[in-house]
């Protein structure tokens, strides 16, 4: 690799680095040093969001990171090259070409020859990106690489499964965690690979995705999946509070994804030991959704309305509110079409749910140096170049307090439209309310009935 190539790569990383801070409110990283300084490595990474996924891997790794990517994306001779200069390999998938499946003993000695280097490729051994809160059945792909290298040099090669996992995936200022795994012991099947190939192949596959789904919050099937988000949006934000208060942790200092992987696991546990009694929970969390949907509120203006916060933070939450406007104004006016026209762009033309994100964000990457180029030319041409650069320099800071103010003020709005319920049809109200606090007892009695049966593990 070649010196320009590598500050091609480092600059891309940079310009990617920048994107996901602004674009994240927060990427989490979780044991990176389980992946070697030098030495060949493989990672093996689950692909629930498309470019994203690469960006983000990319962006939180020291070391250059070569992806194997569909030769699909190949076909432009502009993204080719692009691809090529950041070093991906291109692969060959059946459901693409399946006239060229014979190309990949070339894509394998790509990476044999990256290895050979000490270098660090990267799968996807799903195959394909999608949507579902779950890993899907992985290839044979990784597998067939980590063992036929191992054969040739064994000992060697570090292979690491790698789970993402998206908050909210569609949503600008969400959350993601990359987690690295523990190495995958390759070297224990090498000799059942020398006797029987296919076999190996097979129990390394298993081994790698029992890794992987270790390392995401995975749910088994598309329908706990429903139940698992409902429940998180009604009671992950308890369980943080009940952490803090119990054990005087800070905000920041609470592992979300933690959480919900411990409801996912406390779901499972009910759904095989008490299915009737999930089924009752479902259809009771889908009652009161049909409530805040009948009456236009949402259920943190419900949670609001239990909690009552205190006058004194009333107070300052409205003083906030009045001398942060300013500030929210003026973002919005030099913020607001780089926002919005991204969004619009992926409503239009993203095709699949795995494609909006990227789409946005692609669109975002262009839009915003785009619409700041022009609006700081024209700062410079009223006022000068010192004030154009000033200008300039406030633009990214002031879009994100500007859209923390949006997000504020959409939560006093649910909590003004809840109290305007509550005047006119106060019955529905108290309804609301009622049906929110058995959900939560219903909830705090399964916690508990969960950490007496599994004898202490912890939220």
């Amino acid at each position: 690799m070649t010196g320009s190539a590598d500050r091609f790569y480092a600059a891309v990383r940079a310009v990617g680095r920048f994107w996901l801070w602004f674009f994240f409110k927060a990427v989490d990283v979780r044991h990176p040093e389980r992946v070697p300084a030098d030495g060949p490595v493989l990672l093996c990474i689950n692909h629930p969001n498309n470019l994203i996924d690469s960006l983000l891997v990319g962006a939180v790794m020291p070391r250059k990171v070569h992806y194997l990517a569909t030769a699909a994306l190949f076909r432009n001779a502009l993204a080719a090259r692009f691809l090529r200069a950041v070093g991906a390999i291109p692969v060959y998938r059946k459901q693409d070409d399946p006239d060229k499946m014979d190309r990949n003993v070339d894509a394998f000695a790509a990476c044999y020859a990256g290895f050979d280097e000490g270098g660090l490729v990267a799968i996807y051994p799903e195959g394909t990106t999608h949507s579902e809160a779950r890993v899907q059945r992985i290839k044979t792909g990784a597998a067939r690489l980590a063992l036929e290298y191992e054969a040739r040099r064994a000992g060697i090669l570090a292979v690491i499964p790698v789970g993402l996992t998206f908050e909210a995936r569609k949503s600008f200022r969400g959350r993601v965690l990359v987690s690295f795994g523990p190495l995958v012991p390759v070297s224990a099947y090498l000799a059942a690979y020398r006797e029987d190939p296919a076999k190996a192949v097979d129990a390394v596959t298993t081994v790698i995705q029992l890794a992987m789904e270790a390392e995401v919050v995975h749910v088994d099937r598309i329908d706990e999946a429903r139940l698992v988000r409902a429940v998180e949006d009604l009671y992950r934000g308890e369980l943080a509070r009940e952490l803090r208060e119990a054990r005087g942790l800070g905000a920041q200092q609470i592992d979300m994804f933690r959480l919900s992987r411990s409801i996912v696991d406390a779901v499972e546990h009910f759904k095989r030991r008490d299915p009737a009694r999930v089924e009752r929970l479902w259809q009771r969390i889908q009652g009161y959704r049909a409530l805040l949907a009948e009456h236009h509120v949402r259920d943190e203006a419900v949670l609001a309305r239990l909690r009552r916060p205190r006058a004194r933070r009333r107070l300052l939450t409205g003083w906030e509110a009045v001398l942060g406007f300013p500030v929210f104004a003026w973002g919005i006016v030099v913020n607001g079409l780089p926002y919005y026209v991204p969004r619009w762009i992926a409503r239009r033309i993203a095709r699949k749910e795995t494609d909006y994100a990227t789409t946005r964000f692609l669109a975002a990457v262009v839009a915003f140096p785009l619409f700041w180029g022009l609006e700081s030319a024209l700062v410079w041409r009223l006022l000068g170049g010192r004030a154009a650069l000033l200008f300039a320099l406030t633009l990214p800071l002031s879009g994100l307090l500007a859209f923390r103010y949006l997000v504020g003020a959409g939560r006093i709005r649910s909590q003004l439209r809840f109290g305007a319920l509550a005047v006119r049809h106060g019955a529905d109200a108290r309804r609301l309310v009622a049906e929110r606090q058995v959900l939560m007892a219903e909830l705090e009695r399964a916690k508990d009935e969960y950490l007496t049966e599994t004898r202490g593990q912890s939220f």
